[in-house]
């Protein structure tokens, strides 16, 4: 019998089922879209394609750099890549790919000098900001914010985080915009020099215009210590499948990522909440039939 997502939500504490691991029929290659040089995207990649490397020893598992959710989802149309990861608001048309799983959320960070007289978002018009790389994440949630802006036109580049961060911190740049999972580095690293925009109102406004896509979040004052909490939006990342990748192979990718993950999340703690009570939390996007089929044969 199937079980539905709301089944297995409903079914309380999870726990993995024993079971015989038998050798699968993979590709000589598997392409792992990841992130840009210092992302959690890219670290995680990197970690997952080890890890998956044991269990396909026939296989080359290869973390292929890039510049995160849009790029990736390029890649996985094109057929140019097997598995990618995206944050779920980046995919505009859900039915077209299938997800692995629901990874963790990143939460939208928009830091700023402390002496700065920015203090909301629509201070941002005019001045000098980083939207992150290009085919971010960062970049796709950073744009419809600034579709919220009256005034002149944020001066906004491109470039990876720990750029910013360096920039930010010198005063070259005015802002800082990173969506990713917290702590991030391109923020702790100069905490001491900066503070955080709430965008509570930005968040409300998000989440009824999109749904889905958008939660509303605190940023609690403990990761960043001094900075305080700080009201924000936050967003899910998930693991794609191409539609092509065989059931068998999803599935062996499936229970890598929710039984490996202390390997694969290891000194990442914004991505240690990948677990399997989340993981089939995928919104509009569509389980592929490998990973409903390991989802179905974990019980209580």
């Amino acid at each position: 019998m199937s079980l539905s997502r709301r089944t297995l939500l409903l079914g309380g504490a999870l726990v993995l089922t024993g079971c015989t691991r038998q050798k699968v029929e993979a590709p000589p290659r598997l392409v792992l879209a990841t992130g840009p040089d210092g992302a959690v995207f890219r670290e995680i990649g990197a970690a997952l394609a080890r890890v998956l490397a044991e269990q396909l020893p026939d296989t080359e598992v290869v973390a292929q750099p890039t510049g995160a959710s849009v790029e990736n989802l390029t890649l996985l149309a094109a057929g140019k890549a097997d598995l990618a990861l995206s944050s779920l608001d980046a995919i505009e048309r859900p039915e077209s790919v299938r997800a692995v799983g629901r990874l963790y959320d990143s939460f939208m960070q928009i830091a700023v000098r402390k002496e700065s007289p920015i203090q909301s978002l629509a201070d941002l018009a005019g001045r000098r900001i980083s939207l992150g790389p290009v085919g971010s994440g960062t970049e796709f949630t950073g744009r419809r914010l600034l579709q919220y802006l009256d005034g002149p036109s944020a001066v906004d580049e491109r470039m990876a985080h720990a750029v910013a961060s360096r920039r930010l911190a010198e005063g070259s740049l005015d802002a800082l915009l990173a969506l990713t999972g917290i702590p991030t580095d391109a923020v702790y690293n100069i905490k001491d020099q900066v503070r955080l925009i709430n965008l509570q109102s930005e968040a409300v406004r998000l989440y009824r215009e999109f749904r889905g896509p958008y939660i509303p979040a605190t940023i609690p004052q403990s990761v960043y210590n001094p900075i305080p909490a700080c009201h924000t939006f936050a967003v899910p990342n998930l693991l794609l499948a191409h539609g092509s990748l065989s059931a068998d192979v999803v599935e062996v990718v499936t229970r890598t990522v929710f039984t490996e993950t202390a390997r694969i999340v290891e000194g990442h703690p914004e991505a240690s909440r990948i677990n399997v009570r989340t993981g089939i939390a995928t919104g509009q996007v569509p389980l592929h039939d490998g990973a409903l089929r390991w989802f179905q044969s974990v019980k209580r």
